[in-house]
């Protein structure tokens, strides 16, 4: 059992429109201010999704570089850039989010439906991002949003090697239309299928929409990690919007120090995944 608990922020993603969820953080001076104030919560991971001046999400190089320097200098928190970025975006611009130099990137295990869309990872896309991370000493942390994605997860590190840093962390995004659902059983599920993985392999767990309390509590029960944030639910409870990612963070850090794992710092969370430190 961990003794305390990785929590990671995932403030923005690509689905929700600012004109719907005003709260949403989408330019840099709100993603700023949203990583400290996570990171003075407890937070130790920002995973991170930027939006273009009509918010609308882009890849743009860019954008992504200046993303990664500002919360460098103004944070200590370990800066994880997505390369799922849209459903939409062409494999090239995915690949090109490790051309910004984040600590860890995001690297999805298999295809699957996403609501009406497909979410497409070709095998030889996840082989390339993986040993193109290996390369740059950029951290993965492997997406899991079924149980399919952890074979495929066991297939590529037992062919490609083990990941940057030596350290295997997944995971486990519950509750997407079209991915395993958000409920205990599952996770269960999940959980006994890391047997297959390198011993040391640790999980986080995040419950989309209405699942984000199921998975938070059976997670931290079953030793793994939490990712909560505007990324993945906008409803705090049934008819409450979610003010601010705080407000998320907040529930995440009194549910570990309830079960009596409180939060990891970001020193400690760099030496659990294997990033080096910060100004590397």
């Amino acid at each position: 059992m961990t003794t305390g608990t990785l929590i990671t922020v995932a403030p923005t993603g690509a689905e929700s429109a600012k004109a719907e969820v005003p709260a949403l953080p989408v330019t840099l001076d709100e993603l700023l201010l949203t990583a400290k104030e996570c990171e003075a919560l407890g937070a130790a991971v920002v995973h991170v999704h930027i939006r273009d001046d009509e918010a609308k999400p882009t890849l743009d190089q860019g954008r992504l570089r200046e993303t990664v320097t500002a919360l460098r200098e103004s944070t200590d928190l370990i800066v994880q850039l997505s390369s799922g970025g849209a459903v939409t975006d062409p494999e090239a611009d995915r690949l090109a989010v490790l051309d910004a130099g984040p600590d860890m990137a995001s690297c999805t295990m298999g295809t699957l439906n996403f609501g009406d869309d497909v979410f497409l990872n070709r095998w030889e896309f996840i082989v390339d991002l993986h040993t193109r991370m290996q390369e740059r000493g950029i951290v993965p942390e492997y997406e899991i949003f079924d149980l399919g994605h952890l074979t495929a997860l066991q297939r590529l590190l037992g062919k490609y090697g083990l990941p940057a840093g030596g350290h295997v962390h997944v995971d486990f995004v519950m509750g997407v239309p079209g991915g395993m659902p958000g409920t205990t059983p599952a996770l269960v599920a999940a959980h006994q299928a890391l047997r297959d993985l390198p011993e040391g392999t640790t999980f986080a767990a995040t419950g989309i929409g209405r699942s984000t309390i199921p998975v938070m509590l059976a997670s931290l029960s079953a030793g793994g990690h939490l990712r909560v944030g505007m990324e993945d639910t906008v409803t705090y409870a049934k008819g409450r919007p979610v003010e601010s990612n705080m407000q998320l963070v907040a529930r995440a850090v009194g549910f570990a120090q309830l079960a009596q794992r409180p939060p990891l710092t970001t020193a400690e969370a760099r030496g659990l995944l294997g990033v080096p430190a910060a100004g590397r």
